[in-house]
């Protein structure tokens, strides 16, 4: 499922994307009975628990409602609708990313934290995976978290036309890498089936459909053969067999990747100098 942000009235979803004076609002009237005052942040929180527990599927303004104990049309005064709720949801969600990274380290370990965290939070809330990047959401904590990664990008003292494209580069890399594991965990919940039963069953398979796998493919099986030496997860030590096959991968896929993509950086310092 992809979500594509700025869906709804731009004027009305920008305004309240930067809390422009006037878009927002807190209901001092009390409805009959305990329930506490209606606001954009309150409805925002909401939406970002729905999503939390049950998926970006599972979004809607009846199941924000029902969540703080009021009818949809009881939010309209305050959100315009779904779309902008996304929005204000992926933009207020990303708050919790830090912005204060060490540089006295060096920026290789500086930027090196931030996909480590980007990581984490985006497994934290998979549905912010949902939400495409084509058209961003243009928000105040999305350009933070942009000013943050550039602030550790600048610090290699690389030109903005290349650190233009290692951002795009560090940033797709890290949401890809965390969208196989939310996928993966999800496949599991959706299915029934784990990886290692869904892995088990068809690579099983494989001998008797296609006997002459390694003779057509041969550099697979030598991709295979050759790539299958343990190796040092900083995460998942080799003996935790209830982290799933495909998260296991996932993360040293990260950790190599990150790796890789660093010392390309690296590269384009000493190239530049």
């Amino acid at each position: 499922m992809v979500v594509f942000a700025g869906q709804g009235d731009a004027r009305r979803s920008m305004s309240l994307l930067w809390r422009a004076e006037g878009s927002t609002g807190t209901r001092t009237r009390r409805w009959p009975g305990p329930k506490p005052a209606l606001s954009v942040e309150a409805i925002i929180e909401a939406g970002i628990a729905v999503a939390d527990a049950d998926g970006m599927a599972a979004l809607s303004m009846r199941a924000v409602g029902e969540r703080l104990g009021r009818t949809a049309m009881a939010l309209y005064t305050y959100v315009p609708g779904k779309s902008e709720l996304v929005d204000l949801m992926y933009d207020q969600v990303l708050a919790e990313l830090p912005t204060d990274y060490d540089l006295t380290p060096g920026w290789r370990t500086a930027v090196t934290s931030w996909a480590e965290d980007t990581w984490e939070f985006s497994l934290r809330h998979p549905w912010v995976l949902q939400v495409s990047q084509a058209r961003p959401v243009l928000g105040p904590h999305e350009y933070r978290g942009l000013e943050t990664l550039l602030r550790l990008l600048y610090a290699t003292e690389l030109g903005s036309a290349v650190l233009r494209r290692v951002v795009g580069v560090l940033v797709h890399f890290v949401r890809g890498s965390a969208q196989t594991v939310a996928e993966a965990r999800q496949a599991a919940a959706s299915t029934g089936v784990s990886d290692e039963e869904w892995w088990q069953t068809r690579s099983a398979m494989l001998d008797e459909v296609v006997p002459d796998f390694a003779e057509r493919f041969p550099l697979l099986v030598r991709l295979e053969t050759e790539g299958a030496a343990p190796e040092t997860d900083k995460s998942v030590p080799e003996t935790d067999k209830s982290v799933p096959y495909l998260e296991r991968e996932a993360r040293k896929t990260f950790e190599v990747g990150l790796g890789v993509i660093l010392d390309g950086i690296e590269a384009a310092i000493h190239k530049a100098d």
